[in-house]
């Protein structure tokens, strides 16, 4: 026991190294809200000296319904990015969907996503391997954790051990989530660092009917939990106004909150020795 891995050559991920964040808005809403975002991200990683990765999605391919803002599209997203990694120096992360997004994706993302509706889809997450950039996989509400070695075998066929799994909640009755945190130990006994997904576990998927729901006044006591069970890092998505957010506002943290949520985490990273 004991991976770790580099993250774009700025900071290991893994086994007793430091808790680390992924943040960032849902979908990518327009240039300026993402690099005024990420503006904010950076000066909290220089503030607070924690490890960040920026996420947003260029595309979000399956919104509950053919009305919903999916993202300006691989091309002009992936620009986007590539300013912010240029500009605040954060490594980033984005999902693709399919085996042909890589090729594009892989020029621009440090970390690439497997949405957790895709997780079992063998060619997307061997392609996803042949890039040989680090793969973060969303365990889908629908897996058992112990069925995610299944997932890290494919990957690993490519020769690729650069991978990381994220929980964010099971499927429990219609339209709502439920987190066993039991989840973390059993997927880090694979030897993958384990992160938790702390804003899409309150998701309400499809509860508006037209779109997901969320409670984010649970994101802060579920993400608590989750680095005391021994997560290695902690997704969240954040917007500087989540009541306007175009997609997954309902579950996001408002971005002028998010300094205190991460300081209590750290407090808890210290406790259970992930701080350096």
């Amino acid at each position: 026991m004991g991976i770790k891995f580099k993250i774009a050559n700025k900071f290991s991920v893994g086994a007793n190294e430091p808790l680390f964040f992924i943040l960032g808005p849902c979908v990518i809403e327009s240039e300026y809200m993402v690099m005024k975002t990420a503006e904010h991200i950076a000066e909290l990683r220089e503030r607070l000296r924690i490890n960040v990765i920026f996420k947003s999605s260029y595309d979000k391919a399956n919104r509950s319904s053919i009305k919903s803002f999916r993202g300006p599209g691989a091309l002009m997203g992936l620009e986007i990015l590539e300013k912010v990694k240029k500009e605040f120096a954060l490594p980033i992360l984005s999902d693709v969907h399919k085996e042909e997004e890589v090729e594009l994706a892989e020029k621009v993302l440090d970390v690439i996503q497997i949405p957790a509706f895709l997780c079992r889809q063998t060619d997307l997450l061997v392609r996803a391997g042949q890039s040989e950039k680090p793969v973060n996989v969303k365990k889908g509400q629908f897996m058992a954790p112990w069925d995610m070695a299944n997932v890290k075998e494919k990957i690993l066929s490519t020769g690729n051990y650069q991978m990381m799994f994220t929980e964010r909640g099971t499927t429990f009755g219609y339209n709502n989530l439920v987190v066993d945190m039991r989840s973390i130990p059993i997927m880090k006994g694979m030897d993958v660092p384990v992160v938790f997904d702390a804003t899409h576990s309150v998701q309400l998927p499809g509860g508006l009917g037209h779109a997901s729901g969320g409670q984010r006044e649970f994101v802060e006591p579920l993400a608590k939990a989750a680095v005391a069970a021994g997560a290695d890092g902690v997704f969240m998505e954040v917007h500087p106004n989540p009541e306007e957010a175009l997609c997954d506002g309902p579950n996001s943290v408002k971005l002028a909150e998010l300094e205190d949520i991460l300081k209590k985490l750290l407090d808890i990273a210290d406790a259970v020795g992930r701080r350096s």
